[in-house]
């Protein structure tokens, strides 16, 4: 069986090109390095270095084995990395999932916190469509993701964050803002622009609208919330926008309106797979979260 210190000992043969200095480097004898390398190869059957009286060569299938046990190694190391931060939940790596229409809106309102709470944490960050981060919340590439809560979530564990509202957002000369108050009835009859096929708020925007007898605008579909509030500031149409990403009142060419009566919403929770061992961490990242939008005004509820 080829073990960790045989490639250990591969590795410093490859970087050295010396067994006396590889043996050095790997804390052991000369002979204990040249014996154990030896009987690497009979186990292998293959040749790993050429030797003479000068020097030592590689082979070709040496140089190949040498980089993959270098592969083999880097991954050992992360495994025992990963153990050790088990032994304290609050330290170690955290790989966070967010989909484009929270994260830049989320991330400006809770890192700096985040960081402070848990200073031993390196918080990783990755921004992609909803069904790319279940995939890779499933396969364990990634530890917990901050998105909008579907009902086919279910087989995960969650905590749910905060509700958002969703606002009407159009030109600041549209009809509909000049009504005191809107409801999602007055938006029958209307076009609304939407976001590209795999975006959680397309579906949310088109459940409600739909629902109130809006269809959807068909002559564009935006690929991120920015482009989409760039063509309702240029007239194009209209569409719905998440709070966390409304700006200051007329400073990006666009009118926001709240809803009365039924207002349009979607809760925005903290996923992560049953039976996660890091618990502690999630509980902190939820306590955290939940605190930074209470300030905000959002509504935290538990789950």
């Amino acid at each position: 069986m080829v073990t960790l210190k045989d490639l250990q000992y591969l590795v410093a043969i490859d970087t050295h090109r010396h067994f006396s200095n590889a043996a050095e480097a790997c804390f052991v004898s000369q002979p204990t390095l040249s014996g154990q390398f030896k009987k690497l190869e009979e186990y292998l059957g293959i040749t790993l270095v050429e030797r003479n009286r000068h020097q030592i060569m590689m082979t070709p299938a040496g140089e190949q084995l040498a980089a993959r046990a270098r592969e083999i190694l880097a991954q050992a190391d992360e495994f025992e990395r990963h153990a050790s931060a088990l032994l304290d939940p609050l330290a170690g790596d955290m790989h966070l999932g967010l989909v484009p229409t929270v994260a830049p809106y989320l991330l400006s309102k809770i890192m700096t916190n985040l960081s402070a709470a848990l200073p031993n944490i390196r918080f990783y960050l990755h921004e992609q469509q909803t069904q790319v981060l279940l995939k890779k919340l499933d396969q364990g590439q990634l530890d917990v993701l901050l998105l909008p809560w579907r009902d086919e979530m279910s087989v995960f564990d969650r905590f749910d964050l905060f509700e958002e509202e969703l606002w009407l957002a159009t030109p600041p000369d549209h009809p509909l803002q000049q009504q005191d108050e809107i409801q999602l009835s007055d938006l029958q009859g209307q076009h609304v622009l939407t976001l590209e096929d795999g975006h959680c708020l397309r579906d949310d925007t088109m459940h409600y609208c739909f629902a109130a007898g809006a269809d959807e605008d068909q002559r564009f579909r935006a690929t991120s919330l920015e482009t989409l509030r760039y063509m309702v500031a240029n007239g194009v149409g209209i569409t719905l926008m998440p709070e966390l990403a409304i700006l200051p009142s007329e400073s990006d060419g666009v009118a926001y309106k709240r809803f009365s009566g039924t207002r349009p919403n979607r809760q925005i929770s903290a996923i992560l797979r049953q039976g996660y061992p890091r618990i502690a961490c999630v509980r902190e990242i939820v306590r955290v979260v939940r605190s930074a939008m209470e300030d905000s005004g959002k509504t935290a509820r538990s789950s």
